[in-house]
């Protein structure tokens, strides 16, 4: 009979066998990457609404302070003079770019964790934070026309010449450049975001599985996403501001010229006050917090489907 440690150390090379297949096998590396971008983009369309409010809170009152209107208020507005469509401004572009960012974004975590194990010998909770930067920001530089086209068009209801002809117009008046408007800071929310969301993830799963009965499953994965939703939102929130307000600002005559991130920051405390940063902060969370949660509910069941390890 096998003694125990010899089962263990079969057991430990089955799962690093296992956990390495995506990069081995084609076929498994579509799953790994097609599991992230759908699991991201069914989130997205959920939430969008909430995306598109949190936009209009993010505009409200640019270069000055006063009283500022809530969510409810907010969607009671943009459903009365807009209609109930204007909740899915944008909806394309979100849906393309969250299935190419999500792809990435989730998908590059696990190999760069891999690295990161192969380097320095360990996957520390600081390189599993690394790690999400990395993939956050390089997925985010790939993408980011996707996310200015969403976010203008979620400001024009009255638009009819649609994405594509969005698209032309941009680089028509303002040249290609300004399809990567926001890029530095969307990098680097990006990347905390990722980091936030990931990092979080995996330790609290690590956590929970070590302290408490919980298992791999459902329960666990709601938890750990929670968790992860919350502390991302937290830390998150200003950049997604400022990355707005940039890629905004020629739709804005109010704003002027912002000349990067920080300039923007800077500009945005001194003339609305610190807590403008936060604006559509409880939309972001409202939006943020359940996206998480079916992200990665929805993305360790077709990794399970695929035959994949779950993260």
């Amino acid at each position: 009979m096998e003694s125990g440690s010899e089962k263990s150390s079969l057991s430990g090379s089955m799962k690093e066998n296992k956990s390495r297949n995506w990069a081995l096998s084609p076929s498994n590396a579509v799953y790994h990457f097609g599991a992230s971008g759908i699991s991201v983009a069914t989130a997205t369309a959920i939430t969008h609404p909430l995306d598109v409010l949190k936009v209009r809170l993010q505009m409200q009152l640019v270069g000055g302070r006063g009283p500022l209107n809530g969510m409810g208020r907010i969607f009671v507005e943009v459903v009365k003079k807009e209609g109930p469509k204007s909740l899915y401004l944008g909806l394309m572009p979100a849906l393309t770019r969250s299935v190419l960012y999500g792809g990435l974004r989730l998908g590059l975590y696990e190999p760069s964790k891999y690295v990161c194990k192969w380097a320095f010998g360990s996957t520390n909770l600081l390189l599993k934070i690394a790690s999400g930067v990395f993939s956050g920001a390089l997925a985010t530089a790939l993408t980011n026309p996707m996310e200015v086209l969403k976010v203008r068009l979620q400001m024009k209801s009255n638009l009819r010449r649609g994405a594509i002809g969005e698209m032309c117009k941009i680089i028509s008046e303002e040249g290609i450049k300004a399809l990567w408007k926001g890029v530095g800071p969307a990098m680097v929310r990006a990347g905390a975001l990722t980091a936030s969301q990931l990092a979080t993830y995996d330790e609290t799963k690590q956590i929970l599985m070590r302290w408490t009965p919980l298992e791999e499953g459902f329960h666990l994965h709601l938890i750990s996403s929670t968790v992860a939703g919350g502390l991302s939102t937290l830390i998150t929130a200003p950049m997604d501001m400022i990355k707005t307000r940039l890629m905004l600002q020629r739709e804005s005559k109010v704003a002027g010229n912002y000349k990067n991130g920080f300039h923007c920051a800077y500009q945005v405390i001194l003339t609305e006050g610190p807590r403008a940063l936060y604006k559509g902060g409880f939309a972001t969370f409202a939006r943020l917090g359940p996206q998480t949660t079916i992200t990665f509910i929805l993305l360790e069941k077709l990794r399970e489907f695929a035959g994949l390890n779950a993260i």
